[in-house]
């Protein structure tokens, strides 16, 4: 029987009461049961310190709740494994806590860069890496264009002239369930670089939303001529109106002249989108506020 993660706080809440006084008591409830198991389990002895209300800690049973754990190899008491990759919980020993471990893509996001020849594989226009977040330096980019669509990222090309001007863009997928905490990551450490962050996704409500929330500061969106051409009510869901008020706001904040309210405009009063996989016509660079 693992040492169980609530007890194992509990003791560690205990061990750090006991750092100001010889002894705790703690009602037989919840976690303490849990503690009281394990004990019975693992062949500690009790004894006076435990009556059907309560039980008393001490720092000698600590030292041999420390002792059992060492000798099973599991983390001693005052580790604790929330937050720590599996890997970094193999170093602690041999318990492995899955509910409360970084995920294995944490930090991870899908970045897609310059055509990089590899050995066996056929050239491709873009190479798609999946990278840590920590690995990339961001000093080395002028630019971070953030694709909302999984199927528009493997196919994004920086051959437009709207982004002509940005040497050695970052181009990486806005994440999903996998990907999403990653890319949270990369785009609060790319705010602090005050350089452009563009985001390339749907020209609908949520898409607009999306971009807002992640510190976005220009969308990549076709021209307003083309876009108020081609945009169609199919593609502003009924489900995505609870964030129009988010919008509307937006759009009254805004100066009289700013590109983005004709933009807001369509979106809002036509009630008129359309998904990125259907944008054509010039692209260009839509400042956010």
């Amino acid at each position: 029987m693992n040492l169980p993660g609530r007890a194992r706080n509990g003791l560690n809440g205990v061990a750090r009461e006991l750092l100001r006084q010889p002894a705790v008591e703690k009602p037989r409830r919840q976690w303490v049961d849990d503690v009281v198991a394990w004990c019975h389990q693992h062949d500690i002895d009790l004894a006076t310190r435990i009556n059907g209300k309560t039980l008393r800690f001490d720092a000698a049973l600590l030292a041999q709740i420390d002792d059992v754990l060492e000798s099973a190899r599991i983390a001693p008491l005052g580790r604790s494994l929330s937050g720590l990759t599996s890997s970094a919980q193999a170093k602690e020993g041999v318990e492995e806590d899955k509910a409360t471990r970084e995920s294995p893509r944490a930090r991870r996001i899908l970045v897609s860069f310059p055509p990089q020849p590899i050995a066996g594989l056929a050239s491709e226009p873009r190479t798609i890496r999946d990278v840590d977040v920590q690995a990339l330096k961001l000093s080395a980019f002028s630019a971070l264009i953030q694709v909302e669509n999984l199927d528009s990222f493997y196919e994004f090309s920086l051959d437009i002239s709207a982004l002509s001007g940005y040497i050695n863009p970052l181009v990486v997928y806005r994440g999903d369930s996998h990907y999403g905490g990653g890319f949270a990551l990369l785009a609060e450490a790319w705010r602090k670089t005050h350089r452009p962050h563009i985001y390339a996704g749907d020209f609908d409500v949520k898409g607009v939303t999306l971009a807002l929330d992640s510190g976005a500061t220009h969308l990549l969106l076709p021209d307003i001529e083309w876009l108020t051409q081609h945009a169609t009510s199919l593609h502003v869901p009924a489900e995505q109106f609870p964030y129009q008020r988010r919008l509307r706001k937006h759009l009254a904040a805004l100066p009289s002249a700013h590109p983005l309210r004709e933009y807001l405009t369509l979106l809002l009063e036509k009630q008129r989108g359309l998904r990125q996989q259907w944008f054509g016509g010039e692209m260009g660079c839509i400042a956010l506020s």
